[in-house]
C-alpha cells in the first residue's frame, strides 16, 4: 500500500496516542521544582556550614551530581522520569542520569570497553563545547579589554 505524505500524516495522527500535554507540564514543573528545591537544601547547609559562595556552589553541584548517578544507578531515577519526563532532565541530576545510564547499560561489556567509554557518549560533547565556548570566551574578552 502505497501513502502519500497527507495520508500518512493523516494516519499517523489517527493512531498516535493523545497526550495529556498540561498533566505532562504540570508534572515536569513540579518534579523539576522538587530537585531544584534539594538542590537549595543543599546549598542552604552549606552555607551555614561556613564555605563562601564558590565553595557553595561546587559542593552542592557535586551533591546533586552524586544524588542524581546514585538513583540511576539504583534504578529510580528512571522511574521518577518517566512520570515527570523533562522535569528530570534539566537540572544537573539529569546529566549524571545521561552519563551514567549508558555506562550502566554496556558494563556487560567490561571496564574499559563497556562502562568507560559509554561514560563519554555524552559527557564528550558536552565537555568539547563547554571548553571550546570557554576559549572563546576568554579570547572575546581578552580582546575587548
Amino acid at each position: 500500500m502505497k501513502l502519500n505524505k497527507t495520508e500518512y500524516a493523516y494516519l499517523v495522527k489517527k493512531e498516535s496516542p493523545k497526550s495529556p500535554l498540561l498533566r505532562d507540564c504540570l508534572w515536569a514543573f513540579f518534579v523539576g521544582g522538587i530537585i531544584c528545591t534539594i538542590g537549595q537544601v543543599f546549598s542552604n547547609f552549606y552555607k551555614l556550614r561556613g564555605l563562601d559562595t564558590e565553595q557553595t556552589a561546587t559542593a552542592t553541584a557535586i551533591t546533586m551530581v552524586f544524588l542524581g548517578a546514585l538513583l540511576t544507578g539504583l534504578h529510580i531515577y528512571d522511574k521518577i522520569a518517566k512520570r515527570a519526563g523533562a522535569g528530570t532532565i534539566v537540572p544537573i541530576t539529569g546529566f549524571a542520569n545521561s552519563i551514567v545510564s549508558p555506562a550502566m547499560e554496556f558494563k556487560s561489556e567490561g571496564l574499559i570497553l563497556g562502562m568507560a567509554a559509554k561514560l563519554f557518549v555524552i559527557a564528550g560533547p558536552v565537555l568539547v563545547y563547554g571548553i571550546s565556548a570557554s576559549v572563546i570566551y576568554g579570547l572575546i574578552l581578552v580582546l575587548i579589554k
